[in-house]
C-alpha cells in the first residue's frame, strides 16, 4: 500500500482493485467513513520494508480477527511484516518472555497493573516523544489517559509507557424506551433528575431498579462498580486516585459516604425489585431481564456496555432497549466523569517498527477501521463517529468523547486480595444489611494493610 497510496485518489482506486483481487484487506481502500488521507500520509512517511513486528495481546476469536484486519493495513502501508498473537494467559506469559529476554515487540495489556510492575522492572520502553502532548490534545479527558499510562521506571521516575486503544464504558443505565414512553418519562441529564425520576416511578407504582450482585465466586463485583462510579460523582478524580492507591485509607469518610450513596439506591425496598437485602442472591446476568417483563419488573438497570449479551434473544438495541449516561450531580460541579476499562499498548522490545505502530495508532484511520467492527470504542476526538458499526456503539463512543474525566475500574487497580476479594465480600455484607458501610470499609482497609 505504501507504494500505491502515495500519489492520489487515483492511486487509491488502483489499490482498491488490488484489494479486491487479493482479498486480504477487510475494507476497500478509498471507500467507507474512513480518513484515508491520514492513512495515506502515514504510508508516505513510513517505510519498514521487510521488517518484522510481533504484537502480543489478550484478544482472541472475533476481537483478534478485528485487530488483525488493522494489522493488515499497517503492513500494506509500511511493507512491514507485523503479526498478532493472542493469549488467555498473557499475564503469565509476558513476564516469562520478558525475563527470558524474548518479549514481543509490542504487548497489549488488559489493565495497567501488570504494565506498572513491568515498567518498574525495566521491561518497558517509554512511548515516542510527544505522545503525551498528542493524548492531551486528541483524547477526550486527555490527561486521564496520560495518568493511566504513566508508571515509575526502575529508578522511580515517571514515564509514559501505556497507549490506551480500545476502551469500554461502565457508566451506563439501560432502559426500555417503550416503557419510558408509556409513562412519559424523560432521560435524566443530571443525578438530581435521576433521583427525581426514581421517586416519580415509585409514585407511579413502578420499581426503578433491577439490581443483581450474584456472580458465583465473584459475587459482589457489580456493587464495586456502583461505588466507583459514585466516588467519581461525589469526589474529585484526585481523591479517587488516592483511594485506589490506598494513599487515602479505604475507611476514609469520603469512601464511606460513597458506599452509603450506593446504598441510597440499592438498599431501598421502594427502589429495588424484591427485597433490597437480597440483591446478592440475584445473578447479575439475570437481573436485567426484569426490564423486559410484562408488566416490567423494573424500569432501569445500571450496568456496563457488555450487559446486552444477557438481554433476551432478538433484542434490538436502540429499539427494544437503549441506554443513557449514568449522570453526574449538577450541584457538585465535577464535570462528566466516566468509569470504564480498556487495553493499552506498551513497547516491550524497542525497535523502529514498534514505535511506528504507536504512531499508526495516532491516525484517525486506525481507530475508524476498528470502530467499523464490533466491540471497539475510542476517546479519540479526531475519529469519525460515522465509522461506528452501530448507533449503540456510536452513542457509547460519544459518552467517551464527551467525558471530562476517565478513570479505570478501581477494583482492578487494587491488590487482588482487596479488589477481587474483600471489596467484593464487603459489598455483599453491606448490601445485605449485615454490616454498616463504616464497618465494611474498616475491614477492607485492614485487609489491605495485611497485604503490605
Amino acid at each position: 500500500m505504501r507504494h500505491t497510496l502515495h500519489a492520489s485518489a487515483a492511486a487509491l482506486a488502483l489499490s482498491a482493485g488490488m484489494a479486491g483481487a487479493g482479498g486480504h484487506l477487510a475494507f476497500t481502500p478509498g471507500e467507507g467513513e474512513f480518513n484515508w488521507d491520514s492513512y495515506q500520509a502515514f504510508a508516505e512517511a513510513t517505510d519498514l520494508s521487510g521488517q518484522d513486528l510481533s504484537i502480543f495481546g489478550p484478544w482472541l476469536a472475533g476481537e483478534a480477527d478485528a485487530f488483525s484486519n488493522l494489522v493488515a493495513f499497517f503492513n500494506e502501508a509500511t511493507g512491514a511484516n507485523a503479526t498478532y498473537v493472542g493469549s488467555d494467559s498473557l499475564e503469565q506469559q509476558i513476564v516469562i518472555d520478558a525475563e527470558a529476554g524474548s518479549a514481543p515487540d509490542l504487548t497489549v495489556f488488559p489493565q495497567p497493573g501488570l504494565a506498572t510492575t513491568m515498567a518498574a522492572r525495566g521491561f518497558l520502553t517509554p512511548l515516542p516523544d510527544g505522545t503525551d502532548d498528542w493524548l492531551r490534545e486528541n483524547y477526550a479527558a486527555g490527561q486521564s489517559w496520560i495518568d493511566l499510562g504513566t508508571y515509575a521506571d526502575g529508578s522511580g521516575n515517571d514515564q509514559l509507557y501505556g497507549f490506551f486503544f480500545n476502551v469500554n464504558v461502565k457508566s451506563l443505565v439501560w432502559y426500555i424506551p417503550e416503557n419510558f414512553e408509556d409513562f412519559d418519562y424523560e432521560v435524566p441529564e443530571t443525578m438530581e433528575e435521576f433521583k427525581a425520576l426514581m421517586d416519580q416511578m415509585v409514585e407511579d407504582g413502578q420499581t426503578p431498579l433491577c439490581v443483581g450482585l450474584g456472580s458465583g465466586g465473584a459475587t459482589g463485583w457489580p456493587a464495586t462498580d456502583w461505588v466507583e462510579d459514585l466516588m467519581l460523582r461525589t469526589q474529585p478524580p484526585e481523591v479517587y486516585d488516592a483511594w485506589v492507591s490506598n494513599e487515602m485509607p479505604f475507611d476514609d469518610p469520603r469512601v464511606v459516604a460513597a458506599i452509603e450513596e450506593y446504598g441510597s439506591f440499592t438498599r431501598n425496598d421502594d427502589y429495588v425489585v424484591g427485597n433490597a437485602n437480597d440483591t446478592a442472591s440475584v445473578d447479575f446476568r439475570e437481573s436485567p431481564l426484569g426490564l423486559f417483563a410484562s408488566p416490567p419488573a423494573c424500569m432501569m438497570h445500571r450496568q456496563a456496555s457488555f450487559i446486552p449479551a444477557y438481554f433476551p434473544e432478538g433484542t434490538e438495541l436502540g429499539e427494544d432497549a437503549d441506554f443513557f449516561y449514568f449522570p453526574a450531580f449538577e450541584e457538585k460541579d465535577l464535570g462528566r466523569p466516566v468509569l470504564g476499562a480498556g487495553t493499552l499498548f506498551a513497547i516491550t522490545n524497542e525497535n523502529p517498527a514498534a514505535s511506528a505502530f504507536i504512531e499508526f495508532l495516532k491516525t484517525p484511520f486506525a481507530h475508524e477501521i476498528m470502530m467499523a467492527q464490533d466491540g471497539f470504542l475510542t476517546p479519540f476526538k479526531g475519529a469519525n463517529p460515522a465509522a461506528y458499526a452501530s448507533d449503540t456503539l456510536r452513542g457509547q463512543g460519544e459518552i467517551l468523547t464527551n467525558a471530562t474525566t476517565f478513570r479505570f475500574d478501581g477494583s482492578d487497580l487494587m491488590p487482588g486480595g482487596v479488589g477481587a476479594g474483600t471489596f467484593w465480600t464487603g459489598m455483599v455484607d453491606y448490601s445485605s444489611g449485615a454490616k454498616s458501610a463504616a464497618d465494611v470499609a474498616s475491614e477492607i482497609q485492614a485487609s489491605w494493610e495485611s497485604l503490605k
